[in-house]
Formats: structure tokens, C-alpha cells, sequence
């Protein structure tokens, strides 16, 4: 008995032993709570505004069954400002930080390599000055329903990084609203950058799904993904005038993503699986990109990597200035083995511009219609057709019934798993991003009101 009554004491004098609720009302009490606390733990800020001038630390492990929740006592209403934010570092785990709004110095909210399974969740970031709103680093991380919006400096709304050569993996970043980020001039000015040069031949296994970019102009890459099997699926790019750019990496894998008024999505890499993406009034659309150079030939890691073996398939095109494209390149490798496959192509320019080199391109079963003509298209490639698109409650082209796309494809395409509207794709199969399916609706063109800190996530 006084054996277990001096284990009792001792544990007494190192902390709690049960989780609690921990209200405090200013930033040291906040620190301290966190250096205190216990899996299970919640620790919630009183509204107000407070001043940080040195960084939130947090290196307090929670467990999958009881994290350690930070939080705001009510959702955007506990604003910190100053040169100070929280930073997570090695080894946290299974922390959430919730429903703050972020006014402090960029650069100043981050996940720091060694940690795991930490969510940012139903915050507002308004960071000003150069650098990122919130940078990713560890592995298991949750970044979801959050607002970044009014950037006006150098940086990025997120950022991904990694440790040696390897990207941060298993993240999952999704129901997020990008607003407005005007105009910078120079490079490193990316709404999300997904990695770097030296990281894209790591696998990350990461999703990006389900979030919107609205008026963000930041450089000329909008999204730039610089690593290897990362899935961004039903995003939606509406009115930025920057590019979706897959700049370095192989193995990835984009569909289901809406784009409006914006210069698309432009391709460099290998193996990369491009379907059921929707294009309204892009100019381009898609972009195959003239290669500088061979990464597997022992070309730099920066080098713009010649596209090899990428399927171009199963997308819809609707009055695209430009329609598919590959600009001209000094010395430029071009293209190789690019499938161009049972796309939809309505109105707009050409439906294909290839400056080349483009070496072993297929082209089947693709369908045009009111466009500018085949372009540099094979006539064997696409037939002129009208598809049969109209506007849905959703507000994009679908499928009607009796649509010559319906059932159109022949031979099999495993990697094409979903459509445009989340829906399972099952043979037979039909041309164009929308599948005609009794199936459940879960992915459309979103809307901010389906996105940010102001809806609630699970």
C-alpha cells in the first residue's frame, strides 16, 4: 500500500491524472497549460485578442483515442496577432489546433518534422509579410476547413516539406478556402506548393481533395507539386490567373477537379494519370510540358522533366480559348508517349496545338465538337460529334441521355476509377469527365460556402 501511495505522489507531482478542460485567458497561461498537459487534454483560449511575441511551443504527445486539443472558445473569435505562433516540433502527436484566427507575421505557424497525426482545423489565416501561412513538415497530418485568404507579400498559403530526400507523407489537406492572393512578382508565391526539387522523387502518398482557389494570382503556379504519387481530387479553380502545375514528381494522379477561367493544369514528369477533370473557359486547358531535360538520364532535379507516359483521358472541355497544348521549347525533348484518350472537346480554339517534339502519341476515341478544328489532333484520333452536354444544378455541362459519348470507350482503364461527381466509373464506360450513374453525387463544382473555418469539420 505505501508502495502504490508513493507511485500516486510521484505521478501527482509530474501532472494531472486525468484529462480535463483547462480554460485560461492569456498567452502564458495558454504556454503553460500546454507544457502541462495530458492526453485527453483541452485547453481552450477565451475570445479576445492577444499579442504573441515569441513562439506558442508545443511538443506534448496526445494518443489516436484522446489528443490534445487547442482550441479557440469560439470559432474565429480568438484572434493572435504579433510575431509569435504555435509550433509544433518533435515528437507531438495527436494535437488539434482549432478555430483560431491567425493575424500574426508569417511564417510563424508550423509543424516541424518528428511530429505525426497533428490537425489544423476551422482557422482563419491572415498572415502578412513574406513567408507561409502554415508550413507542413512529419507524417499522418490533417489540414481541413480552414480559411487563407489576403496574402500580398512573397510565400505561400501552405507549403510541404520533408526531412533528406523525403516529402512529408500520408497528409491529407482538404475542405480549405483559398481567397485572394494578388499578384507577386518573382518566384515562391504558390497558393500550396506540395514539396521541392530535391523532394520529388519521394513517394508522399498525400491527398489534397475537396478544397477551393478563388482569386489567387500569387506567380504563375497556382498549385505546384514537386513530388511523386500525390492524389489532388475535387478541387475546384475558379478566376486565378496562375497554373495547376505537376512542375516536378511522377506517379500523380489528378481527377475529378473543376477549372474556370484559369490557364489549367500544365504537365512535366512521368506516369502521371490525368481523368475526369472539367475545364470551363481556360486558357489553356491542358498543357503537356516541353521537357528541358531527363531526370531518369540523369538530368538535374530542377530541370523541367520531359512528360513520359502520361493518360490525358476521360476529361470535358467546354470553350476553352486553348484546348490541349504544348508550347515550343530551344532544344526542347518535348513529349513522349502521351495518351490522349476519350476526352470531350467542346468549342474554343483547335482542339490540339503541339509545338513537339512529340514522340509514340496516342490518340483515341476523343470527341469534338464546335472547336476550332483537329489542330495537330490525327483525324484517327477524335470524331466531330455532338455530345449532348448540358448545364445540371450543379451549373456544369453534363451528359444527356441519348449522347454518343455514352458507352463510347473500348478497351480497359483500370486507373480510372471515379467521374466528375464522385461517382464510380463501370464499364461500359463514357467519354468525357461525367459518367451517366444512378450512383450517389459526391463531388461538385464548389462554392465558399462548402469550404473554410466556418463550416465544420468531422
Amino acid at each position: 500500500m505505501k508502495k502504490l501511495f508513493a507511485i500516486v505522489l510521484s505521478l501527482l507531482a509530474a501532472g494531472r491524472l486525468a484529462a480535463a478542460v483547462i480554460t485560461v485567458s492569456s498567452l502564458p497561461e495558454l504556454q503553460n497549460a500546454i507544457n502541462n498537459a495530458v492526453p485527453g487534454d483541452a485547453i481552450i483560449l477565451k475570445n479576445g485578442l492577444y499579442t504573441a511575441t515569441e513562439d506558442i511551443l508545443i511538443s506534448k504527445q496526445g494518443t489516436a483515442a484522446q489528443p490534445i486539443a487547442i482550441a479557440a472558445q469560439s470559432i474565429g473569435e480568438a484572434e493572435i496577432t504579433g510575431t509569435g505562433g504555435f509550433k509544433l516540433v518533435s515528437p507531438a502527436a495527436y494535437i488539434i489546433i482549432k478555430g483560431f484566427k491567425f493575424t500574426h507575421s508569417a511564417s510563424k505557424a508550423s509543424i516541424g518534422g518528428g511530429t505525426s497525426f497533428c490537425r489544423w482545423t476551422q482557422n482563419l489565416f491572415e498572415t502578412p509579410g513574406d513567408g507561409e501561412d502554415l508550413l507542413l513538415n512529419g507524417n499522418d497530418q490533417e489540414v481541413d476547413h480552414n480559411t487563407f485568404q489576403n496574402k500580398h507579400a512573397m510565400g505561400r498559403f501552405i507549403a510541404v516539406r520533408g526531412e533528406g530526400h523525403q516529402i512529408a507523407q500520408r497528409l491529407w489537406i482538404h475542405h480549405n478556402y483559398f481567397f485572394n492572393f494578388t499578384q507577386q512578382h518573382g518566384n515562391g508565391a504558390e497558393a500550396l506548393q506540395f514539396g521541392l526539387s530535391g523532394f520529388s522523387l519521394s513517394s508522399s502518398n498525400s491527398l489534397v481533395e475537396y478544397n477551393l482557389f478563388e482569386q489567387c494570382a500569387g506567380e504563375n503556379e497556382l498549385i505546384s507539386v514537386k513530388s511523386s504519387a500525390v492524389t489532388l481530387r475535387y478541387n475546384t479553380i475558379r478566376d486565378c490567373p496562375a497554373q495547376f502545375t505537376l512542375r516536378h514528381g511522377n506517379r500523380n494522379i489528378i481527377y475529378g477537379n473543376y477549372f474556370f477561367n484559369t490557364p489549367g493544369l500544365r504537365i512535366f514528369g512521368d506516369d502521371h494519370l490525368i481523368y475526369s477533370n472539367y475545364f470551363e473557359n481556360c486558357d489553356p486547358a491542358i498543357m503537356v510540358g516541353n521537357g528541358d531535360g531527363e531526370v531518369a538520364d540523369g538530368a538535374q532535379l530542377t530541370a523541367h522533366d520531359r512528360p513520359d507516359r502520361v493518360l490525358i483521358a476521360f476529361n470535358t472541355l467546354v470553350d476553352n480559348k486553348k484546348n490541349i497544348v504544348q508550347t515550343g521549347r530551344k532544344n526542347g525533348l518535348g513529349a513522349t508517349l502521351i495518351t490522349v484518350a476519350y476526352n470531350i472537346i467542346q468549342g474554343g480554339g483547335p482542339a490540339a496545338a503541339i509545338a513537339g517534339p512529340y514522340t509514340d502519341p496516342v490518340w483515341v476515341g476523343n470527341i469534338l465538337f464546335r472547336t476550332g478544328g483537329n489542330g495537330d489532333m490525327p483525324s484517327e484520333g477524335g470524331r466531330k460529334a455532338d455530345p449532348m452536354l448540358a448545364r445540371d444544378g450543379s451549373g456544369t455541362f453534363h451528359l444527356r441521355q441519348g449522347s454518343p459519348a455514352i458507352g463510347a470507350v473500348s478497351g480497359a482503364y483500370p486507373g480510372v476509377t471515379a467521374d466528375m461527381d464522385g461517382q464510380p466509373r463501370k464499364s461500359p464506360l463514357d467519354a468525357g469527365a461525367d459518367q451517366i450513374s444512378t450512383a450517389p453525387v459526391t463531388a461538385t463544382m464548389l462554392i465558399p460556402a462548402q469550404v473554410g473555418y466556418k463550416v465544420t469539420g468531422q
